[in-house]
């Protein structure tokens, strides 16, 4: 079957490609690894990821989204035709409409970028959606409804923070702290408490396998291995949870002053409506422990994390996909306005 539609979440750290009928058929890094000085693609995705750390002088990973924008034109087009090309496999010639998430405070120009990039790399149309919209979508939030309801969107590279109501943004922040701040926290942590230098790959680990917004009963622990400081030699160290909320607390109450500021732009009545459905998590950065009850406490409203966060904002991009004519107004980008 020809692939004629493609949802891509393309997040700073992981871009998750949706085709309708077929589900999610990539989740890979955002990765490119170039080879120097000729500037020449070696490897994206997983198989970019695993050089990380390891690679020789003339090998360089790539990350070219930074905050969820483009860092890098001619890089990011490369990466996105190497998605498409593999969504739509080897021998389809066709090329397919497209839908990618963008952050919510993305220029015109900005977005301009996403379109020709995706365009060059074989797309037929490139439409761009704000990630609150799509990401609501797919937690199966009523985005068309008159009543409220807030998404926080914690990705790689930037927390997005939204109101949504009658099919469009009502009040929204967006903020540099999400997931790969997280882990470049850990690293500082690890560093100073410990004198114990660790990667960013292992950095990742710690918050995945035992990260944690709250102090833990009982405490997850793991152990890791860096290079330390004072002698300059391999070093293994036991770090557990409780270490790890302590970490990132700084960076959790940055997203929680966030959403207090859109509380503070939001019309009394959907406030109202927010306090009686509670906050909706989406995002990678959702999974971390204990965030919801971290957001109960610090807030004093319900906060919930959708089912399959990671995978919400390219799901959204599904359904539009396969309700063109419904989400029409989604896909109208006017100057000026937060949510098209």
């Amino acid at each position: 079957m020809f692939t004629r539609k493609i949802g891509i979440d393309l997040g700073t750290a992981n871009t998750i490609v949706f085709v309708p009928g077929r589900g999610f058929i990539i989740n890979e890094p955002t990765i490119v690894a170039l080879s120097r000085p000729d500037n020449t693609v070696m490897a994206v995705g997983r198989e970019a990821k695993e050089m990380v750390g390891r690679t020789p002088a003339d090998i360089t990973p790539y990350q070219p989204l930074r905050d969820g924008v483009i860092a890098d034109y001619y890089i990011t087009r490369a990466m996105l035709r190497y998605f498409i090309n593999k969504a739509k496999g080897p021998f389809n010639f066709i090329k397919p409409d497209v839908v990618i998430s963008v952050p919510a405070g993305i220029t015109q120009t900005e977005r301009r970028a996403v379109v020709n990039a995706a365009k060059e790399a074989g797309s037929r149309e490139a439409h761009v959606v704000r990630e609150p919209i799509l990401a609501a979508l797919g937690a199966e939030i009523p985005i068309n409804s008159s009543s409220g309801n807030m998404i926080v969107n914690i990705g790689g590279g930037t927390s997005e923070v939204a109101v949504v109501a009658l099919g469009g943004i009502v009040s929204w922040a967006s903020l540099r702290i999400a997931g790969n701040k997280f882990d470049q926290a850990i690293m500082d942590y690890v560093k100073k408490k410990y004198s114990l230098a660790i990667g960013e790959q292992t950095a990742e680990t710690i918050k995945i396998e035992v990260g944690s917004a709250l102090p833990a009963k009982p405490r997850l622990e793991m152990q890791i291995r860096g290079r330390d400081l004072s002698s300059g030699l391999p070093k293994d160290l036991m770090i557990n949870s409780n270490e790890i909320a302590e970490a990132l607390n700084p960076l959790l109450m940055e997203i929680v002053g966030a959403i207090q500021r859109v509380f503070n732009e939001t019309p009394p009545e959907l406030v109202a409506d927010v306090m009686e459905k509670g906050i909706i998590l989406s995002g990678g950065g959702a999974q971390l422990l204990n965030l919801a009850e971290f957001l109960r406490g610090t807030l004093g409203v319900s906060a919930y994390v959708a089912e399959e966060p990671l995978f919400c904002v390219a799901k959204g991009a599904g359904l539009i996909l396969s309700h063109l004519d419904v989400y029409k107004r989604v896909l109208l980008n006017k100057p000026g306005n937060p949510m098209r």
